[in-house]
């Protein structure tokens, strides 16, 4: 491993408004980092190569931290297929040719657990890339970070540069999406149980609840982010997350104790449970000397204090 790094080294942060971006400009300016860079996609439009390439001309940053993406749920990626392949596949296609063509040595790539296939044995382990066919209902937006983990390895192979790929598990935690319609399942069920408490309503979920569930608060995410930062990691890829995983029950029920929801969990067991498990082997990363250090109660409390303290600017939250 290698010594610290130069905290005034220039640090571009794509996609630094996001949940993971943001959360990786927190820590670093915590840890004392004092030459970051970001821009908003209206400074900087990360589909057009040469808007990229005058950036990194104008502002020569030596590391680069990919967290930029078009995200969005189920239902997003069945109706946007080419965007969701080809815009990601722009984006990250920009950067990570860009950085290696500005002789930028130190390139982060934060991709998702999608990349692993549908099947894949439990826990995920980093070896199963490619190795059967990918979930159908978000394969587009999974082939094209496989894509991006392929460059990074490819450039480390012909060029010998520090470009690395990190696959997080579930993520969640202040600056999430909150909106019933396109948020994931903890965020979904944090708004419900509080509108449910104020309505003094039951709560209805999805399912059995019993598939099983990885969860990792997002500033663990970023702590990773800069142990990457701080180290040169020997291989290519590694999965990060807590290397636990819980009952969608277990999860409603935590919520419900942290919201203080007093009412009855409806269980619509004619809905899909999806797939039964989705657990990511971290074995790798803990073997470096780095694991995650939030418990998934701390963490949603402090989401839900976050929540609270923003309910106003938060989407179509009712009140």
């Amino acid at each position: 491993m290698n010594k610290k790094i130069n905290k005034n080294r220039k640090i571009y942060i794509a996609g630094h408004r996001g949940m993971v971006g943001s959360a990786v400009w927190r820590v670093l300016e915590k840890k004392g980092y004092t030459n970051l860079v970001g821009k908003t996609s209206a400074e900087l439009d990360l589909r057009h190569q040469q808007a990229v390439l005058d950036f990194y001309a104008t502002e020569k940053p030596e590391v680069v931290i990919d967290t930029a993406a078009r995200v969005g749920g189920i239902l997003a990626n069945s109706d946007f297929p080419y965007q969701f392949l080809m815009e990601n596949m722009q984006i990250q296609n920009n950067l990570i040719d860009g950085a290696l063509n500005a002789g930028i040595d130190k390139f982060i790539f934060l991709g998702s657990s999608c990349i692993y296939p549908k099947f894949a044995p439990q826990p995920l382990k980093e070896d199963y890339l490619l190795t059967n066919s990918l979930e159908p209902t978000n394969e587009w937006y999974a082939i094209a970070k496989i894509t991006g983990v392929k460059a990074c390895q490819a450039i480390r192979k012909q060029f010998n540069k520090d470009y690395v790929s990190l696959m997080p598990t579930n993520l969640y935690g202040y600056f999430d999406n909150f909106d019933l319609q396109t948020s994931h399942v903890l965020p979904a069920m944090l708004r419900k149980f509080h509108e449910a408490k104020l309505n003094s309503a039951p709560v209805e979920l999805w399912g059995s609840g019993t598939p099983m569930r990885e969860f990792l608060f997002v500033d663990d995410m970023a702590e990773a982010v800069v142990y990457a930062l701080e180290n040169k990691l020997p291989e290519y890829l590694y999965n990060v997350g807590s290397g636990l995983d819980i009952t969608i029950k277990e999860l409603a029920e935590t919520i419900q104790k942290v919201t203080g929801h007093q009412g009855e969990i409806i269980w619509d067991s004619e809905k899909p449970d999806g797939t039964p498990r989705k657990l990511m082997d971290v074995s790798k990363m803990k073997d470096l000397g780095w694991s995650y250090s939030t418990e998934l109660e701390e963490g949603i409390e402090k989401t839900y204090a976050w929540f609270l303290e923003n309910i106003s600017s938060i989407k179509e939250v009712k009140m």
